[in-house]
């Protein structure tokens, strides 16, 4: 998934009882913040309900409402039947931390609440790619989270969000070009003070904790290929909230980064089987996900036949769920079965398979190992 940095400044996530002021609400919200990380969403809910009852001027139920909301997103991320919902509840949060700003605009639990609701905002739109309105989120949350780190400065929560926005604003413009002309509006950011900063609050943040352990996560082994480190966070994660499918995910792309093939063929089986049983998230995209590492498991050990029933079944959902844009499970799919077909002597079919790779988009230079297989077969030194 891409985070541009505009999109990931939000500062707390999950912080809040402490501006509360009171235990019993405090006790609904980490129970709730539990329940939403294990995707029990519907009990989630009634949690935070409770709050949005008992206060229905604070903003603080209604976030975490909105955060329910969230999961159900990312947990399904081509299905946007929830995006007006969780923009509108965000909207809510805006208004109610606004009515407090205009008595005081050093009130810290609207600043917390108000910047943590743009940035999610800024987080939607650029998982739809909607990069204007991402810029536009991330220019007016910036500043207030600049804000609430002056006002509280050893807070680990707010700390996760500068973290956030110091490593994406230093790297992501870097990687991704087309950021580059949005980040005119923003300071530049910092990648290993972003990466201590997140490491601190995932060590001592009080409420955002395991979110903050999640972008670390995400950091080490996406952009920073500390394998072994990612896959210890990745482990913790999904030890703590085992229902949740991208802590699973993540468990199984971590195993394949570290070489450990035993692991990741068990997380990828489990994660089949959960596939069968219907459970919550574990649709076909996650499907065709374990299919691909199961198939790379079969390949690396020489079992091309057991591969090739992986990546065929990997490559039929490819072609149901890449209507709209290329995936790079497609392309590197293909790629391996063209390979495999070299392996087994079936040069024709190989050579069809490198120019329909070269048809796709390029990625981790597919084309170059396509066009090197076409002049040369592909041999398993």
């Amino acid at each position: 998934m891409l985070y541009v940095s505009l999109a990931l400044i939000s500062p707390i996530h999950y912080c809040s009882a402490q501006w509360i002021g009171d235990s019993i609400s405090e006790s609904h919200i980490r129970k709730g913040i539990d329940l939403v990380y294990n995707l029990s969403f519907d009990s989630a809910k009634a949690e935070f309900q409770q709050i949005t009852h008992a206060k229905p001027d604070h903003p603080a139920g209604y976030f975490f409402l909105a955060m329910v909301d969230w999961w159900r997103i990312v947990t399904d991320i081509n299905n946007t039947s929830h995006d007006d919902h969780f923009l509108g509840m965000l909207d809510k949060v805006i208004d109610l931390c606004d009515k407090r700003l205009d008595n005081d605009g050093n009130d810290l639990t609207a600043l917390f609440f108000k910047g943590g609701a743009l940035g999610f905002q800024g987080r939607l739109h650029g998982n739809r790619e909607d990069w204007l309105k991402a810029a536009n989120s991330g220019r007016e949350a910036l500043p207030i989270v600049q804000k609430a780190y002056k006002v509280a400065p050893d807070n680990y929560d707010i700390l996760m969000g500068m973290g956030i926005y110091n490593y994406y604003a230093a790297v992501v413009p870097e990687l991704y070009p087309f950021v580059k002309p949005f980040m005119v509006f923003f300071p530049k950011g910092d990648k290993q003070k972003g990466i201590e900063q997140l490491r601190s609050a995932s060590q001592q943040a009080r409420y955002a904790n395991v979110e903050a352990t999640y972008f670390l996560m995400q950091v080490l082994q996406n952009f920073e290929k500390q394998h072994t480190d990612a896959l210890q966070l990745a482990v913790h994660l999904h030890q703590l909230y085992p229902n949740n499918v991208i802590f699973h995910k993540y468990v199984g792309r971590c195993y394949a980064a570290v070489g450990n093939w035993t692991e990741m063929r068990g997380t990828f089986l489990d994660i089949m089987h959960h596939v069968r049983e219907k459970r919550l998230g574990y649709d076909t995209t996650v499907e065709r996900e374990a299919n691909y590492y199961l198939g790379l498991h079969e390949m690396t050990f020489g079992r091309h036949t057991d591969a090739l029933h992986y990546f065929y079944r990997a490559d039929e959902l490819s072609r149901s769920l890449d209507r709209a844009e290329i995936s790079g499970f497609m392309v590197m799919t293909n790629l391996r079965i063209g390979m495999i077909y070299d392996l087994q002597g079936k040069r024709d079919l190989a050579i069809t398979q490198y120019k329909k790779v070269l048809d796709m988009k390029d990625f981790q230079d597919a084309h170059k190992q396509a066009e090197q297989y076409l002049k040369t077969p592909y041999s398993k030194s």
